[in-house]
């Protein structure tokens, strides 16, 4: 058989064996094909069929209808709208929750006030809260703590919006210093509060309620409480148990709190609308940095970056950290720009000091309104040795200290010049004074004098501290007469010690060596002449927490 008849022949058969996937395909697109390969190269004919670029026909369909693509839903434009829609706690009908309604919506005019505190950080705590899968009521409880006020400062010694105390600040992680309050920071003390709240639900199962017990009382308080109930055969509930009072109240104001900003039209009132969008950015500013230098290169008042940045208890960050800025979100490029434009040794101006006989590190860190630790720090000593003649670098603040309006002795300030009912009088703290027996010399309350002050009824005294008391009367002044101040050792981190001299001691050398002066220790032990002998006995009073500075 001719080779063109073989080859027409087998691919005939090709087709017809085929046919169910080449349905379409009629004689003459064959036939074409056929004839393409018998002239094709040879090269061309060694390929199979497969390879042969045959076009298939286009199968008969019907179009299917366009698949519908849920679009994301578009975010509220208001926050308290997000924060509503978060909200996921059972809040049941309890007299004691509407109690608490009941002052809230008497007293509508604190919730504005809040909400104004608020609004630079409510986006924060939220958006920590969603990531965590917290309930959304709990970026709240700053109202119930603080009030939304980032200085706030109670008589427990609890401190900042999520009114921490120094104990179970330090225990999450949030340093405490000189320099630096982390309790205070919003960013360090909502990410610590919510681990709390989530060890704190993990240890109660889930239970919300007795969370926010535990973060008020003490997890210990709550589970004796649970203890008790099941003893006696009761339910174990927050609403079954006896705690303390304060705590009672605590949940409840939470729970209304929410209630109301559910459904602020239920209660008649109005809530104002904060931005659902950032305030501020957390930037990375490397090392410590002047804080009125800051507000310059953000083009933002020194105010308003305390109160972003409240955790800074002095004119610049601390040397230790953490070093990071909370700024506003539209100038948060500027300041970024200018802070890479910024050379290292500008950060902060530096004096050069000279040691004076009779200066010790102590008295020279309070002078220039710094510590101890970073004198030695910033010139390289070992201890507390200094020399007389010598130079100190010492940091200082670019502009004066009282246009740094809230570091911790201008807040102090502004406590305690603030006018009160009574006549006002001032007293300095010598050694062995309490503020108990101090309180009782002027025949006021001790939670008074500490509130004058702005300090705890537990804050240590200073030997030198000025106390600001408001008297009422004239008994107190009578009393005061016949009161001879004590010399018994202060208490707290002052500790009382005998020092015995020893050969080539001098009363400069034993000062600078305990960070005190060399008149306080003339005062101390009564001493007239210059000179001490080998062997002698000296009473001294040391604040045990300036040693370790």
């Amino acid at each position: 058989m001719p080779k063109k008849y073989l080859t027409l022949t087998l691919l005939a058969t090709l087709a017809l064996s085929g046919c169910n996937s080449l349905n379409n395909r009629t004689a003459p697109e064959l036939l074409k094909v056929a004839t393409h390969t018998e002239t094709a190269p040879a090269t061309e004919q060694q390929r199979p069929l497969a390879s042969l670029s045959v076009r298939q026909p286009e199968p008969e369909s019907t179009p299917l209808p366009a698949a519908e693509i849920a679009s994301p839903p578009t975010p509220p434009a208001d926050l308290m709208e997000r924060l509503r829609e978060g909200f996921s706690l059972e809040i049941p009908d309890h007299p004691r929750i509407d109690s608490q309604i009941r002052w809230f919506t008497a007293n509508s005019d604190y919730l504005d006030r809040v909400q104004e505190r608020a609004a630079p950080y409510l986006y924060f705590i939220l958006e920590e809260a969603e990531q965590r899968g917290i309930p959304s009521e709990l970026a709240l409880l700053p109202i119930v703590e603080s009030g939304f006020q980032p200085f706030a400062y109670s008589p427990g010694r609890a401190a900042g919006l999520w009114q921490f105390i120094p104990s179970t600040g330090k225990h999450f992680g949030l340093q405490q210093n000189w320099w630096y309050d982390g309790r205070r920071d919003v960013v360090a003390a909502t990410r610590a509060a919510f681990d709390y709240l989530d060890s704190l639900a993990a240890r109660f199962d889930g239970d919300w309620e007795l969370a926010l017990a535990g973060y008020n009382a003490g997890a210990g308080t709550v589970q004796r409480a649970i203890k008790r109930n099941r003893q006696q055969g009761r339910p174990t509930d927050f609403w079954s148990l006896k705690l303390p009072e304060e705590t009672m109240r605590y949940v409840p104001k939470l729970l209304a709190i929410a209630k109301v900003m559910a459904d602020p039209q239920q209660y008649g009132i109005t809530l104002a609308e904060i931005p659902n969008r950032p305030y501020f950015e957390n930037i990375d500013i490397g090392s410590q940095l002047d804080l009125a230098l800051a507000a310059d290169m953000a083009g933002i008042s020194i105010e308003e970056l305390y109160q972003l940045n409240p955790g800074f208890n002095r004119w610049a960050t601390a040397p230790g950290g953490p070093h990071r800025l909370s700024i506003p979100v539209e100038h948060s490029e500027r300041f970024s720009e200018a802070l890479d434009a910024l050379e290292p040794e500008k950060r902060l101006q530096w004096n050069r000091y000279q040691i004076r006989p009779g200066d010790n590190l102590g008295s020279i860190a309070r002078k220039h309104n710094t510590t101890v630790a970073l004198l030695r720090q910033v010139n390289k000593l070992n201890g507390n040795n200094i020399r007389a003649g010598r130079h100190l670098l010492i940091p200082v603040s670019t502009r004066s200290l009282d246009q740094y309006t809230h570091t911790a002795e201008a807040r102090l300030a502004k406590t305690k010049s603030r006018q009160r009912k009574g006549k006002r009088l001032t007293h300095r703290v010598v050694a062995g004074d309490t503020l108990w027996d101090i309180a009782q010399r002027y025949q006021v309350s001790h939670q008074a004098l500490a509130r004058w002050n702005g300090m705890s009824p537990r804050d240590t005294l200073h030997l030198g501290q000025q106390l600001v008391i408001w008297q009422q009367s004239d008994q107190g002044q009578a009393k005061l007469a016949h009161t001879p101040p004590t010399l018994s050792s202060p208490v707290n981190t002052r500790s009382s010690l005998r020092y015995r001299v020893r050969k080539g001691d001098s009363l400069a050398l034993i000062a600078q060596r305990f960070n005190v002066t060399v008149s306080d220790l003339r005062k101390w032990n009564t001493l007239d002449g210059r000179y001490l002998q080998p062997g002698q006995r000296l009473q001294l009073f040391v604040d045990v927490a300036e040693q370790t500075l």
